[in-house]
């Protein structure tokens, strides 16, 4: 790990944010990026499953991620040419009805400008969720709106729905996107990962 890593492993500034929480967790950030990665994923913050593996996308949401990108375990682990930087790097928590907390704005405010000037010179960003697509694209529109104007960004950038099962019902009301958007992403993905620059 380099130094910016080891600070982001090392964080603790939602403790007291976690232990009030319905799960009553530690922090536990999940860093997985390298300067000179080609491919950015930035997504939400890590699930339970991902608090627990310490590995991002260890999930069902991951699978169907993968398949998106057509990227296989091994690629998409690939920290020379993929980083995973979340809006927020540790788990949440869940509020008392067992759904999903934000991302707390204080891990976006302390670290994600730290990270993207790390990152350099990124070649293609993919916007997983609202947040992301918020703070990477300063707009405040909505994610299917976004993620429907999704030729404005491309190729560089490509928003996109959360992958998870909640957003089953979201992927069969607009079949455009993946007979759409999905099957440019993965061209661009592809060209992105196996360029030789």
């Amino acid at each position: 790990m380099n130094d910016l890593e080891q600070e982001i492993a090392a964080c603790r500034l939602c403790a007291d944010r976690f232990a009030a929480t319905v799960t009553g967790h530690r922090p536990r950030p999940v860093v997985w990026f390298r300067p000179g990665a080609r491919l950015l994923i930035a997504g939400q913050a890590p699930g339970a499953r991902v608090h627990a593996s310490g590995r991002p996308f260890t999930d069902p949401s991951g699978d169907r991620l993968r398949h998106w990108l057509g990227l296989d375990e091994a690629e998409f682990y690939d920290r020379s040419r993929i980083a995973i930087v979340p809006m927020a790097f540790c788990f949440p928590g869940y509020d008392a009805k067992s759904a999903d907390l934000p991302p707390p704005p204080i891990c976006s405010q302390t670290w994600h400008r730290q990270v993207m000037e790390a990152l350099g010179d990124i070649r293609l960003t993919v916007l997983v969720g609202g947040a992301a697509q918020r703070w990477h694209l300063d707009r405040a529109a909505t994610v299917t709106r976004t993620v429907a104007a999704w030729r404005d960004h491309a190729p560089q950038v490509f928003p996109l729905p959360h992958p998870s099962w909640r957003n089953t019902a979201w992927l069969k009301s607009n079949p455009w996107f993946e007979a759409d958007l999905v099957p440019v992403m993965r061209a661009r993905v592809q060209e992105v990962m196996t360029s030789d620059d």
